[in-house]
């Protein structure tokens, strides 16, 4: 393309700090440099982990650029970059893959430690690609898909088919491929199992679909938010109860309602009274209880030992368990199958400029995903 190696401008959703609207500013974006990749931005959706930084509870520095669940076609490369060259249509990746670290080789590992969690905002070699008004603005999660044009790490960059929609495979980024995984990967959902899943927003509801092709025989959704019941049940809950409605606690409910048989339960809203909720919801015994919300930074979290003396299993989630390099191509072609189907998770489709908007459709509980164009 015509801008390699040169600076681009172009619009970017700027956050200048916490708790303030986005600005639509004009930024530069610098050329890569070597083993970086450049990349336009054509479809990214909006998560609630964005808004954690908008609100201050996850750290980041400001001003910045959020997003980082995106997709978009590779406009230049750095340097030693041989996975990925200009055209192709590839995933940003939140958590990389550098297939170095222990994480990267173990096969059950996920966690590669290049992964920015401490909100550096800064690629690997410890600077930014992004400049406004003279500033320079950081980087989020390695990823910042709120801007027509991104630098990645080539660690953290994944190709996908040619023939895939980018404004409904953005969800494979993040949170559809984080739900999914939960119960397929990290939870390992049986056949005919009994299944309650906490939160039913995007991530929510793809946890749910992947408890049906797991084959479980009754998935329990629950939320407090009944609007969002319908949608759970078309994508394969088989019940759904908001704790509003009762006075007892809601794992002794969901005992009662299943004769104690929950073999997994997952927490999908980040608040550590669900996350033991969700714990004490799934069998003493044999039961397995998956966090996936993202939980506040600097919280610590308090519970009775005998409910995991008695043998439940608790585990923890990123990215649904998945090796991102390696198996976002491979969740993609699955999609092109029709293995399972996007569409249901996106409510409402708006143009970048309107992404204020579409934070608004979050906060008020109207949309599960919102998926902004360029």
């Amino acid at each position: 393309m015509g801008t390699a190696g040169k600076v681009i401008k172009c619009k970017a959703a700027v956050l200048w700090e916490p708790n303030t609207p986005f600005s639509i500013e004009e930024i530069e974006v610098a050329p890569p440099k070597a083993k970086e990749v450049r990349i336009k931005i054509l479809a990214t959706g909006i998560c609630r982990t964005d808004d954690h930084v908008i609100k201050g509870v996850m750290v980041s520095n400001f001003p910045v650029i959020m997003g980082h669940e995106g997709a978009g076609v590779v406009e230049s490369i750095g340097d030693g970059v041989t996975t990925v060259k200009p055209g192709d249509k590839v995933i940003p990746l939140f958590l990389p893959q550098c297939r170095e670290c222990n994480a990267c080789l173990n096969p059950d590992g996920n966690l590669c430690i290049k992964i920015d969690l401490t909100g550096r905002g800064v690629l690997d070699d410890g600077t930014s690609r992004f400049t406004c008004k003279g500033k320079t603005v950081y980087n989020f999660a390695g990823t910042s898909t709120f801007t027509e044009y991104t630098v990645v790490d080539e660690f953290a960059v994944a190709k996908i088919d040619d023939a895939a929609p980018l404004e409904k495979v953005c969800l494979i980024g993040c949170g559809f491929s984080t739900g999914y995984g939960a119960a397929i990967k990290t939870g390992k959902v049986t056949p005919g199992s009994t299944c309650a899943v906490f939160g039913l927003g995007g991530v929510g509801l793809s946890v749910i679909m992947g408890c049906k092709l797991a084959g479980a025989s009754r998935i329990i959704g629950i939320d407090l938010n009944k609007g969002k019941f319908e949608k759970a049940m078309a994508v394969g809950a088989t019940e759904c109860i908001s704790p509003k409605d009762f006075t007892k606690p809601i794992n002794e409910v969901l005992s009662e309602m299943t004769g104690n048989n929950v073999s997994f339960s997952f927490e999908v809203i980040g608040r550590l009274d669900t996350m033991v909720d969700a714990l004490a919801s799934c069998h003493m015994n044999y039961g397995t209880s998956v966090v996936v919300g993202a939980p506040p930074s600097a919280k610590m979290l308090t519970c009775n030992p005998m409910l995991l003396f008695t043998g439940r299993t608790w585990k923890g989630c990123i990215f649904g368990g998945w090796k991102s390099r390696d198996d976002v191509p491979k969740i993609v072609t699955d999609f092109l199958a029709r293995k399972f189907d996007l569409d249901q998770l996106i409510t409402h489709s708006l143009p970048f400029t309107k992404i204020q908007e579409g934070f608004e459709l979050l906060y008020s509980g109207q949309s599960i995903r919102t998926v902004l164009t360029f």
